[in-house]
């Protein structure tokens, strides 16, 4: 094989094998900085979470979920930001390793109104995982009711992401979160 052949052949790999588009990379504390906790206790309730960063290359979201007061819930999402995603996404891919419990994964466009999301549920198993969430599968939702007839998610809206637990699941929790990536 000459030179050119090579040349040639290299560039049609790296053209076939793409980088990932990395929307939150947690294997440095950078990320972190972007993300808030949002729990029931907006409305009251006593439940309590942290997102903490571990230098093994990931970013731990645990508590205590709680229904007391009225409550049931504890989330953590990104700021809201544009996050650079283009129309061609078709979804997300998250690596996490959960504690058996199920969670959400929450995506807040332009799209609905405040307080509105798209939400995909994932459950968890003690391994890591890797989960591939088609926008196409995500249902919107508000207060926890599905929104019927809500427009399909349009990539280069979307303004955050984020994680919840909810669906009664009382107690400790704990989600280690090391990427999320648009696919």
């Amino acid at each position: 094989m000459n030179i050119i052949q090579l040349t040639a052949l290299t560039f049609l790999f790296m053209s076939i094998i793409k980088e990932p588009h990395y929307v939150f990379n947690f294997s440095t504390d950078t990320a972190l900085k972007q993300w808030i906790i949002v729990n029931d206790g907006v409305m009251g309730g006593l439940s309590q979470s942290q997102l903490q960063w571990h230098d093994e290359g990931y970013a731990l979201f645990s508590g205590k979920v709680s229904t007391e007061n009225n409550g049931g819930f504890a989330s953590t999402r990104c700021r809201p930001q544009n996050l650079g995603l283009s129309n061609t996404i078709n979804g997300i891919r998250i690596h996490v390793k959960g504690d058996g419990n199920v969670y959400q994964f929450r995506i807040h466009t332009d799209q609905l109104f405040d307080g509105a999301a798209y939400k995909y549920l994932f459950e968890t198993n003690g391994e890591w995982q890797t989960i591939e969430i088609p926008f196409d599968e995500c249902k919107a939702t508000y207060r926890g009711r599905i929104i019927p007839n809500a427009p399909s998610i349009k990539p280069n809206e979307v303004q955050q992401v984020g994680f919840l637990i909810a669906e009664k699941q009382v107690g400790p929790f704990a989600l280690k979160i090391k990427s999320i990536e648009a696919i």
